[in-house]
């Protein structure tokens, strides 16, 4: 990813995401159908070993089920009521992660999504390398949006792709 295209990511993620900007998560494809992003692991996201802390994982895979969610119920609020989440392999200090959620089910109440995480390829930037963790995020979605934060879904629409589920 070019330094253009990389400034842009991240300014996208600050606006959609405060959380997940704040420790490099960079948003990348945003559409209801899925979610893409890429975190460069630092000691910022690392566990005193120096991988990457499984909670990062976890709110990686919230973030990214949550606003695939909030898009595909045509912006009604939700909520995650579960998450599972296993690791397979860790990811360490300089590593790339790459990120993908994509709903398994898009009820009228309730949704479910998959988020996966891999380490890039050093010698294919962009391409996925091993697996390093799987969830499942499963949220409310019938949810109604309070009078005072009608516009949170704005961020999205800004950025959101036009495919439906």
């Amino acid at each position: 990813m070019d330094n253009t295209r990389r400034r842009q990511s991240a300014t996208k993620t600050a606006e959609l995401d405060p959380v997940l900007h704040s420790i490099g998560f960079e948003i990348e494809e945003v559409s209801p159908s899925q979610l893409t992003g890429r975190l460069p692991v630092t000691a910022r996201c690392c566990q005193p070993f120096k991988v990457l802390h499984g909670g990062v994982s976890a709110l990686v895979a919230e973030g990214l089920a949550s606003m695939g969610a909030h898009m595909a119920s045509d912006y009604r609020r939700v909520a995650g009521v579960s998450l599972s989440i296993n690791h397979f392999r860790s990811a360490a200090v300089g590593d790339v992660v790459l990120a993908r959620a994509a709903p398994v089910y898009v009820g009228r109440s309730t949704q479910v999504w998959e988020v996966k995480l891999w380490k890039e390829d050093p010698s294919a930037p962009g391409k996925k390398g091993p697996q390093i963790s799987e969830s499942r995020v499963t949220l409310l979605c019938n949810l109604p949006v309070p009078e005072r934060l009608k516009n949170a879904g704005d961020a999205l629409k800004k950025y959101a792709a036009t495919s439906r589920l």
